[in-house]
């Protein structure tokens, strides 16, 4: 496992994972759906944490959640989309985090490596980045705390950090993940079953 990330004055990087929605078109809160067994959210944390982020923090809402390994943090205005539970995981995160790699829970095939490869980044001096594939801006992404202010300022509605991204784009360092790693959510149960049988095609049902 990946030793937690620390810049030269002991500051940690945290992991935050967005578990909060009710999963309308899946039909059940995507957090507790089992993929080769694990949850969504499990596979999350487990994700940040073996990528080298710590402490992690899981942003509920819909499902009352329980995760080894992690804080939980309820989000009371989930109903109001991911906005609102980004900005709670934030307002939650301790001293002495200097840094917070951002994870949606609905995206299994985002791979510890892609988020080691963001660590390696903020250990390499970025405070704001953000995983691409085939050029495009995706998760996760990684905030500096001189940052989570504006980001919080302008999350809201379903949109999490992509609208700090585009309007501070000057000061984002852009990792391409292509090769470690896809960005494909699981909205429904079609995609549910697709990214299933891709992982186990890839022999990692978990």
């Amino acid at each position: 496992m990946t030793t937690r990330a620390r810049g030269d004055d002991g500051a940690a990087v945290a992991g935050l994972l967005l578990a909060a929605g009710e999963g309308t078109r899946l039909g059940r809160p995507k957090a507790l759906v089992k993929l080769g067994g694990e949850r969504l959210v499990d596979r999350g944390v487990r994700t940040l944490r073996e990528g080298g982020c710590a402490p992690v923090y899981v942003v509920t809402g819909a499902a009352d959640i329980t995760v080894e390994d992690a804080v939980e943090v309820h989000n009371p205005d989930w109903t109001s989309g991911m906005g609102s539970s980004l900005r709670v995981g934030l307002e939650a995160l301790p001293e002495p985090v200097d840094a917070v790699v951002v994870a949606l829970a609905d995206q299994p095939l985002v791979t510890p490596a892609a988020v080691e490869r963001l660590v390696d980044a903020y250990r390499d001096g970025a405070r704001a980045a953000v995983a691409t594939y085939a050029g495009n801006l995706r998760n996760p992404v990684l905030l500096g705390r001189e940052h989570w202010p504006s980001v919080q300022a302008l999350a809201q509605g379903d949109v999490g950090a992509r609208p700090f991204l585009s309007a501070y784009s000057h000061l984002v360092t852009t990792v391409a993940c292509d090769d470690v790693a896809r960005p494909d959510d699981i909205d429904t149960p079609e995609d549910l079953a697709r990214l299933s049988r891709l992982l186990t095609a890839q022999g990692d049902a978990s």
